[in-house]
């Protein structure tokens, strides 16, 4: 494929444009078939098999084997197409065979995709469906007439389509990672409750048992709906009505109130109670107001909880006259952060908190409406 021409009585040899093509058509070629047993591969992989002992795996490697020795040996001989020499191509009636390999490559993945679709969720299986069938499309339409074109749009759609899959995959498992952290923190708080504030509700009950026995049996009621609301929030992964939370709360101030009868007082005004919310939400809020706002030397403590619905969604604010809110780096403060991220990554919520006009602190609890109604129920006041 070289053409020999005279110039001033030496001789010259110039590569013919042919040649360039031909190796430009084997690259296309062994590029155009890449994503055949890529594809393979994330199949398995998205399925967990082992790559080592994979049937499928060493059955495709072997066909696409076969693709890349036609391509290069029919290059070479002329065996499948040829150029004239007005650089026109033209395809041979053998042209077929060098598709093939590819053609059976793709059935073999999509049958293989099928059979494995009780391994992939719904997701996943859609995408790889999507990436699979216009290739194969086109690698069918290749074998009976040229639809270069027609492959680099499917090839480009292919990549595409698991770019965008793999893309969201990872989104999802770093959002997944973030809320199972703040779960965790939720969890670990759970099981860290205070064990002098349990010591107290005990001796606290022990007392009322001889002084209002009515009164005992009714702190023992609060106390135990308290902790399995507790327990019941550490197995918890999706948001819960408000009301279950609201319970949880009032379990938590009566038994608390048991003990600070006559210096803690608790008003409540929540005419709106249809939507949802992270559990663990309002209970650590309010018991974080108790723990670190009352202060046993100063005369009463007064805390209110309030919920509205608003233009955005639903309202809750909890304000107290204790001590005041600091910010700082201190536990309080860590249990606060922990409902904040979870509000945000299960809801879509967000928590501020801000001093008192005159003493205290406003926590308020924003959460959007089009994310937490209630399933049962969709209105509210």
């Amino acid at each position: 494929m070289l053409s020999f021409q005279h110039h001033r009585g030496e001789s010259v040899f110039f590569p013919d444009p042919r040649t360039a093509i031909y190796f430009v058509w084997i690259f296309e070629s062994i590029f155009l078939s890449l994503p055949c047993p890529m594809l393979t591969v994330y199949v398995l992989h998205c399925c967990s098999e082992s790559m080592r002992k994979n049937k499928l795996l060493f059955v495709v490697i072997g066909l696409w084997a076969v693709f890349l020795i036609l391509v290069i040996g029919g290059s070479l001989l002329g065996g499948y197409a040829y150029i004239t020499p007005d650089m026109q191509y033209y395809r041979k009636a053998t042209y077929p065979i060098l598709v093939m390999p590819l053609m059976i490559i793709m059935l073999l993945n999509l049958e293989g995709l099928i059979v494995r679709r009780r391994k992939l969720s719904h997701k996943v299986f859609m995408a790889l469906l999507i990436a699979m069938i216009p290739l194969t499309a086109a690698f069918f339409i290749q074998m009976f007439t040229d639809v270069f074109a027609f492959l680099d749009i499917s090839i480009v759609i292919s990549t595409l389509v698991m770019y965008s899959f793999v893309l969201s995959d990872q989104i999802e498992q770093h959002l997944r990672y973030q809320q199972e952290i703040a779960n965790q923190r939720a969890n670990i708080m759970v099981l860290q409750m205070r064990p002098h504030f349990i010591y107290n509700t005990m001796m606290s009950i022990y007392c009322l048992c001889n002084q209002d026995s009515q009164r005992a049996r009714q702190v023992i009621m609060d106390f135990t709906t308290y902790l399995r609301r507790n327990f019941t929030a550490i197995v918890s992964m999706e948001p819960i009505p408000f009301k279950a939370e609201l319970e949880h709360t009032k379990a938590y101030l009566a038994v608390e109130q048991a003990q600070y009868e006559e210096s803690m007082f608790v008003d409540y005004d929540t005419p709106h109670t249809y939507f949802r919310l992270p559990p663990l939400t309002l209970q650590p809020i309010v018991e974080n107001a108790v723990k670190h706002g009352r202060d046993p030397y100063v005369g009463s403590f007064h805390i209110s909880i309030r919920t509205r619905k608003t233009e955005v969604g639903s309202e809750i604010v909890v304000t107290d006259d204790g001590r005041g809110y600091v910010p700082d780096d201190s536990e309080p403060h860590i249990a606060l952060k922990n409902i904040q991220e979870r509000l945000e990554f299960m809801c879509g919520g967000k928590m501020t908190i801000a001093p008192g006009e005159s003493c205290g602190t406003i926590v308020t609890i924003i959460i959007p409406g089009n994310s937490t109604e209630c399933n049962e129920q969709t209105g509210g006041n």
